[in-house]
């Protein structure tokens, strides 16, 4: 079940403010679309899928949205090392909002010419 928030402008601007803080940064929502729908993958397995993504910078945003409660990092104590990362159910929960941005997105009217 889920609470209705009476949001007024200044709490709503906060609000996003604080939803795009947690969200923002070049990888982070790339990140998140890799494991959308249960996806459990290794780090390697992410390395691979995002096209120039540094090492460094994937160990960051990854930390970033775990700190934030959006994923989850499992590590398997064995050998050699075996670390994969999945989204929590609050993570997961934000892939319908995700959708809607891009149904939106796709909806943009044809840019016309103006003179000024």
């Amino acid at each position: 079940m889920s609470k209705k928030h009476n949001f007024t402008r200044d709490t709503a601007a906060e609000g996003v403010e604080k939803a795009l803080k947690m969200l923002e940064g070049r990888w982070k929502l790339i990140i998140l679309f890799h494991l959308f729908g249960g996806q459990v993958l290794r780090f390697s397995d992410l390395e691979k899928a995002i096209d120039g993504i540094s090492q460094k910078m994937l160990i960051q945003q990854l930390r970033q949205l775990e700190n934030d409660g959006i994923v989850r990092r499992i590590v398997h104590h064995q050998v050699p090392p075996k670390v994969e990362y999945c989204l929590t159910d609050w993570g997961q929960s934000l892939c319908p909002a995700l959708d809607a941005l891009l149904d939106w997105a796709a909806q943009q009217p044809a840019q016309t010419e103006t003179t000024p």
